[in-house]
């Protein structure tokens, strides 16, 4: 009796150990940064430095609207690389609008290491840094893709702009973990919980959301609308996986709802 209790306590000692060590290096399955610094492959495009609150230096890449046009403030998913959204910052030039895409700390040249409350302090910068430039709320559209939306919703929660679009969003990373593994719930320590801020958001909402999502299942962008104040909208896009939104038209979509919403 006395082997077998020493061998149970033995295997709840290696569990809780593993547990740990996983619990540890939880932020690392979530956050995939790109560290090396890719200079701007989009015409009329610069690449600016931004400073935070607490001493990092990000790196956010800015295009100026045309006159009387929006801004979009850009948060990127967990991956991160501006180079890959070409025909993203196309179809907003073509529309006469501009864009600051923000890349976290960590990320793509930008200094220190991605964190969940890191992450809000890097979304404010480039919030304040539009303002400092002259850009009113009324000119700013908050827009997050992916791992990006919880970033978009918890700034919407605490900043005014004319609206928040949300593509291809999650009601929280614990969710979204506990999709794929039951028991990863319990071992996220930034699980950006979107469910939890989205009522507090005080402008329209535009969630769209691929049908075929293969990494965040579509009823999370349901659930997340569900809480959403109005005004809001929910375009379900037959077909689409996670990453294919905007080749499959998610700005046809998002023009008339800004239309809409001026």
């Amino acid at each position: 009796m006395r082997r077998w209790s020493a061998i149970a306590i033995v295997a709840t000692l290696i569990v809780a150990a593993i547990l740990m060590l996983l619990a540890a290096y939880s932020n690392s399955l979530i956050y995939h940064p790109h560290t090396e610094q890719v200079a701007p492959n989009f015409a009329d495009t610069e690449a600016v430095p931004i400073a935070t609150e607490d001493g990092e230096s990000i790196v956010a890449w800015y295009r100026a609207p045309a006159e009387g046009q929006p801004i979009f403030l850009f948060f990127d998913g967990n991956g991160g690389r501006p180079q890959i959204w070409e025909g993203r910052w196309r179809r907003i030039a073509e529309s006469g609008a501009g864009f600051l895409a923000v890349y976290y700390r960590g990320y793509s040249g930008s200094t220190g290491s991605p964190s969940e409350q890191g992450m809000r302090l890097d979304a404010r910068a480039g919030y304040d840094w539009l303002i400092a430039q002259g850009y009113t709320p009324d000119d700013v559209v908050i827009h997050g893709f992916s791992l990006g939306s919880g970033v978009a919703v918890q700034l919407a929660a605490e900043r005014p702009a004319r609206a928040l679009i949300l593509e291809a969003p999650f009601t929280g990373v614990d969710d979204v973990a506990a999709t794929h593994f039951s028991f990863a719930r319990y071992l996220i320590r930034d699980d950006w919980r979107s469910r939890d801020y989205i009522g507090r958001v005080e402008m329209p909402v535009l969630i769209v959301h691929g049908d075929a999502d293969s990494v965040i299942p579509v009823a999370q962008g349901e659930q997340l609308f569900a809480l959403a104040p109005e005004p809001k909208q929910l375009v379900r896009m037959p077909g689409s996986d996670h990453a294919t939104l905007v080749r499959d038209g998610i700005y046809d979509h998002i023009w008339p709802f800004l239309a809409a919403h001026p």
